[in-house]
């Protein structure tokens, strides 16, 4: 076991290239990351392959002028698999319910990945990857590759879902929803960080399905435990806890990256128009300093018809300005406007705006009139809010999103809109109530007081470099005997 928290150190601890193959799962919140991390070390000078689909790598944010060079797009065929909608190469293309035939077509790529990490030259060092290449690491050790896991989830989370060992020889079995929603076995401290019982069904509904033949629990278990070190996309003084409970969960090197914060360099570094902006950010500059409400649930969460009815009336009656990047649901036929209340538009149009275009979320919360996140708590989004110093209002939708709210909850963050605990209804007046709690309420100031001093620990760009710089030392310090 290896504590890696962070501080100082320099990178390039022994000099020299590395080739670092970069592998992540088929979700924008998963690429976009790896993407990042990806520009970083390519600005410390090393080489890095970038794998996935065509359509997945003409999502990407452009790359530096600068970097070009040294990042390669490596496009992998996307696999045919029967009832999986053609060009389905991202889970923001299909309802989750497929999720696990995404999960074959992925794990179909293994004899591409293979023959790339044979055939490449010169030789990778290092393959990064996350939780769905349960395949990946025997591959990699057969190639002499070593293998990297990114956990781009907090380390909270990963404590909960608990360690490799117990789950893979069947001493610990999670069979119903209720085994979700109390503290593991595993875990020494007292804990409110668990599911709610109306979250577990849809995780259960989304990952447990046995299409692909691996339920995700496993490939957790198994990603992580086949790897030389376990990489975190955290800071060890955000959850010291947590980060110690995992380096003894996991008993191998863990490394905290810390938040890689986004960079605005320009809007087209993340992947966007300035003719757009330019629109968005006229409207922005037309509201109060802190006034307005961003709302994002991210490129995978899906609202019913109820449930975006009771968003846009709590929004409405909150009485605060908003600006709401609405999606269309995977294979819907209906325009996103159609699914709000009736008259709704007109009745918020002096001060709200519904967005149903892509928008530059971070280009967003850096301006100065934005005052709170209103989030699925995906760990991307949250990272991009505090690091602008955003409070959140917490509104989780599935996979890993309600753990990470109790643990930003726990520590005043912001505040969490109250569901029913069995079916995860929610009124509009919660929903208001909630808003205006976090935003301008007086109760509500120590949450964002927090929120503004989270600033400096997500977004201070040089103490992350740090962590960065950190990394790169373990990687070169560490890479296989060539």
């Amino acid at each position: 076991m290896e504590n890696q928290g962070g501080g100082g150190g320099g990178g390039g601890g022994g000099g020299g290239v590395l080739h670092i193959v970069m592998f992540p799962w088929l979700a924008m919140g998963h690429l976009i990351p790896f993407h990042h991390l990806s520009n970083l070390l390519a600005s410390k000078g090393q080489q890095i392959s970038f794998l996935s689909t065509p359509r997945n790598l003409s999502r990407l944010p452009k790359i530096p002028s600068s970097l070009s060079s040294l990042i390669n797009l490596i496009p992998l065929p996307f696999p045919q698999v029967p009832n999986l909608p053609p060009q389905s190469e991202s889970s923001m293309d299909i309802p989750y319910q497929k999720a696990q035939l995404l999960k074959t077509a992925f794990d179909l790529l293994q004899n591409p990945v293979a023959h790339f990490l044979k055939s490449t030259n010169p030789k990778p060092d290092w393959i990064v990857y996350d939780y769905a290449s349960h395949w990946l690491p025997p591959l990699a050790a057969e190639l002499g590759v070593a293998a990297a896991y990114f956990s781009l989830f907090n380390a909270a989370t990963m404590a909960f879902i608990g360690p490799p060992s117990m789950i893979l020889d069947g001493e610990y079995a999670r069979t119903t929803a209720e085994d979700f929603t109390v503290v593991p076995r595993w875990i020494p401290v007292a804990s409110e960080i668990v599911y709610r019982r109306h979250e577990v069904a849809k995780f259960m509904e989304s990952s447990e399905g046995n299409e692909s033949g691996t339920n995700d629990v496993e490939r957790f278990a198994v990603s992580i435990g086949g790897s030389d070190v376990v990489l975190f996309r955290t800071r060890v003084e955000f959850e010291p806890e947590w980060f110690n409970i995992v380096c003894e969960l996991y008993n191998k090197p863990v490394v905290a990256l810390g938040f890689l914060p986004p960079q605005l360099v320009g809007n087209e570094e993340e992947g966007g128009n300035d003719e757009k902006w330019a629109e968005i950010e006229g409207w922005l500059e037309k509201q109060r300093v802190n006034s307005v409400v961003y709302v994002a649930l991210g490129t995978e969460a899906t609202l019913s018809e109820e449930e975006l009815t009771g968003l846009a009336l709590g929004l409405e009656r909150s009485g605060l300005a908003f600006f709401w990047v609405l999606r269309k649901p995977p294979g819907s036929t209906r325009d996103q406007l159609e699914m709000l209340p009736n008259g709704f538009m007109d009745r918020v149009m002096d001060r709200g705006w519904v967005y149903v275009d892509w928008a530059p979320q971070a280009r967003i919360l850096s301006h100065p009139a934005i005052g709170g996140l209103l989030t699925h708590c995906g760990w991307n989004s949250v990272i991009e809010g505090l690091s602008y110093g955003r409070v959140l209002i917490l509104f989780p939708v599935m996979n890993d999103q309600g753990l990470s709210a109790r643990l930003l909850g726990g520590k005043k963050l912001g505040v969490e809109i109250p569901r029913n605990e069995w079916d995860g209804s929610f009124t509009s007046d919660s929903v208001s109530h909630s808003v205006r709690l976090a935003m301008v309420s007086e109760e509500g100031e120590t949450l964002r007081a927090n929120a503004r001093e989270a600033k400096g620990l997500f977004g201070d760009k040089d103490i992350n470099g740090h962590h960065i710089e950190n990394c790169l030392h373990y990687l070169l310090e560490n890479r296989p005997f060539k």
